[in-house]
């Protein structure tokens, strides 16, 4: 299988414009034994997958472990490796994005990952005041500098928080909630990034799984799924979890949104060929927890453009059903 490549931003690099998301394999989607987790992530590159993203907290280091021994048996060319770091800090407060305390984050990185340096490194969706203090982007300099990262970015969840990040000037991507549900960054984020040369990593592409179709009223979520214990935002952002949508508003979109899908795609690949008519996106990060799931999620880039009427249709459905849930929260 072939997927196209898009540019990351300044990074210059070009990767797959369908990557893999490996929070699902770490933790806090229910249960996902070791065989499917690496399996997923076998499927993936096999795929043609060429952009990985995990972070230190998912599973505690699991997920980065994971992905270090699947990279080490395959051998060969070496996707680039995306992660994120911040959220161990516990109380996860500004203060705590010290010098000392990113080298740390960066160095358990490294050893989980198996590296000499790490492609990426992310904040991860930190407290907003971070993006006014310059000396903590400083600190990544330095880590650049010191050869333990190649680049640095940040993960977000506002627009707001995206265009004050890229005002620093070696943030070289953000990555951010783009999908179906939440289309307000594409409307001044975008084209600010797109200036900048910053690469965007879209997540949660699919709504947390609520863009795949497959999902109803009766439909129930382990204790450990975030799907579960993050309803109304309890452990972290509520936009996390089903884009903030309150579930039963989703499942009516959902329903709507039917009609429009090709007869060639699933209802998830629709999903992902939507987010990547953007061409400021560079690579959008779909989870997966086996085989099955890796290769269509893949199979979304050969999918043909969405006619401009289908376009409007999506676009419809969101002011009509979702904008008035979200549209000015994220």
């Amino acid at each position: 299988m072939t997927i196209a490549t898009r540019r990351l931003g300044r990074t210059n690099w070009n990767v797959s414009e369908v990557g893999f998301g490996a929070w699902a394999i770490g933790g806090s989607w229910g249960n996902v034994d070791e065989a499917d987790a690496r399996a997923s992530v076998h499927a993936a590159l096999d795929a043609g997958m060429t952009f990985v993203d995990t972070a230190d907290v998912y599973g505690d280091g699991r997920s980065e472990r994971i992905i270090r021994d699947v990279l080490k048996e395959r051998g060969g060319e070496r996707p680039i490796v995306a992660t994120k770091a911040g959220r161990r800090l516990n109380p996860h407060v500004a203060d705590g994005y010290t010098r000392a305390n990113l080298e740390a984050f960066v160095d358990r990185s490294l050893s989980n990952l198996g590296v000499d340096a790490l492609d990426l490194v992310q904040f991860h969706c930190p407290p907003t005041e971070v993006y006014y203090r310059p000396e903590v982007f400083g600190a990544m300099d330095d880590l650049v500098a010191a050869g333990k990262i190649r680049f640095y970015g940040v993960s977000v969840e506002k627009a707001e928080e995206a265009l004050k990040a890229i005002a620093f000037p070696n943030v070289s991507t953000v990555q951010i909630i783009f999908n179906m549900f939440r289309h307000r960054p594409a409307e001044l984020f975008f084209p600010e990034a797109a200036r900048r040369d910053v690469g965007v990593i879209v997540r949660v592409p699919l709504a947390s799984g609520m863009l795949t179709g497959k999902m109803d009223g009766g439909s129930v979520f382990a204790a450990d799924d975030h799907r579960n214990f993050n309803r109304h935002g309890e452990a972290f952002d509520v936009g996390e979890t089903f884009s903030g949508v309150p579930y039963d508003a989703a499942l009516e979109a959902v329903e709507a949104l039917r009609s429009l899908v090709p007869g060639d795609a699933s209802m998830a690949q629709f999903a992902l060929r939507w987010i990547l008519m953007e061409e400021a996106v560079s690579v959008v990060i779909p989870g997966a927890k086996n085989r099955d799931q890796a290769v269509a999620n893949a199979g979304a880039s050969a999918l043909p453009s969405i006619p401009a009427d289908v376009m409007d249709g999506v676009r419809s459905i969101y002011h009509d059903r979702i904008a008035p849930h979200v549209h000015q929260r994220w």
